[in-house]
């Protein structure tokens, strides 16, 4: 795999274009090469994978401990419904 000399300005300019790419990116000042960036591909997947394995093993226990995730949901809009409102303030002594 062939690797691509940019100057530090270019990187920074252009990160985004270099992360979506699959080409490692050799960068220089003063046309010293200062670093290299190595794109990685892939990894969502796995991510994706990951999560999916995490959200079953979640719905099993849930299941297995006879919790219902809609009273979860609707305890939980309450909750945050309740600490939007705003304080009122106390009274003082007199």
């Amino acid at each position: 795999m062939e690797t691509v000399k940019v100057g530090i300005r270019e990187f920074r300019a252009d990160l985004a274009e270099y992360i979506a790419s699959s080409t490692p990116v050799a960068v220089t000042r003063h046309g010293q090469t200062v670093g290299y960036f190595i794109p990685t591909q892939g990894q969502a997947e796995a991510d994706l994978a990951s999560l999916k394995k995490a959200s079953k093993t979640l719905d099993r226990l849930l299941e297995a401990q006879g919790v219902d995730v809609e009273d979860v949901v609707t305890d939980f809009k309450v909750a945050r419904k309740k600490a939007a409102q705003p304080k009122k303030p106390k009274a003082k002594a007199a």
